[in-house]
Order: structure tokens, then C-alpha cells, then sequence
């Protein structure tokens, strides 16, 4: 899948009742990685960087259990003039058990509105995927 891969340690606490990680943690181990992708490839945590979640979508193959090894791997197949769209693979012991999408929109930080993509984030993210096209694509 992409090129940047976070692991995520498997606590005690987000074992459900079923014996087995429950399905809203999926998104707090997305959410996880995607803060690590930020730190390592935009060298900035997410937090410094002004921008939202648009969406999120998981789609669950099989469940994790508490002594499983965990890996998100992110993949970012395009960007759009204010929108970083990133792909997601949830492993368990090597093997996928869940698969996410999301939107990250950027945002002006004085009107909160949708901003084009700061061109030193486009240029590493660019760099760090393989894209093409680091000056932008209008996909929006």
C-alpha cells in the first residue's frame, strides 16, 4: 500500500465486551497514524497545522484482539487544491482487517474557510508519495 506505515499498541481498554477491539477505536488508531504522517512528513503535528477531518469511512473485514501487533499503513493518491484525501490499511498480525478513507480540508486560520494547500506541505507531501504534480491539482 503507501509509503508510511505507524504502529499502534492494542490497550487493554479497547477490548469491548466481545472480547475483541471495538469498532469506534478503529478510528482513534486512523487518527493515530495520520497524526504520526503529519509529524513525519510534514515535520509538524497535526495541531499546528490548520485544517479539519471532512470525512471518515471504515470499512471492517475482521476483528483485532488484545495481543495482536497493529500497523496502519497510509497511502495519499492525490491531492486537491485544499483537500488531502489519505487511504488507510489496518493490519493485524500482518494480515488487513479493516481498510479507511478520509479528507483533511485546510483551512484559512483567520476565517476558518477552505485554503489551498500551504505549498511547503504540497511539496514534501509530493516528494514523500512520488506524485507528480507538487504544484496542484484541482480535484477539489
Amino acid at each position: 500500500m503507501g509509503n508510511f506505515s505507524s504502529d499502534v499498541q492494542v490497550r487493554f481498554r479497547d477490548i469491548d465486551a466481545m472480547g475483541h477491539v471495538n469498532n469506534a477505536v478503529y478510528a482513534t488508531y486512523v487518527e493515530q497514524a495520520r497524526t504520526e504522517y503529519f509529524k513525519q512528513v510534514l515535520e509538524t503535528g497535526l495541531d499546528a497545522v490548520p485544517s479539519v477531518l471532512a470525512s471518515l469511512e471504515l470499512s471492517y473485514e475482521r476483528p483485532i484482539l488484545l495481543e495482536q501487533s497493529v500497523t496502519v499503513e497510509i497511502d495519499v493518491p492525490e491531492m486537491g487544491r485544499s483537500s488531502l484525501p489519505m487511504t488507510y490499511e489496518v493490519l493485524a498480525d500482518g494480515e488487513r482487517v479493516a481498510t479507511a478513507e478520509s479528507i483533511q480540508v485546510f483551512l484559512d486560520p483567520e476565517t476558518e474557510k477552505p485554503s489551498p494547500i500551504p505549498d511547503r506541505f504540497r511539496e514534501r507531501i509530493a516528494e514523500f508519495e512520488g506524485l507528480a504534480d507538487a504544484a496542484g491539482s484541482q480535484t477539489d
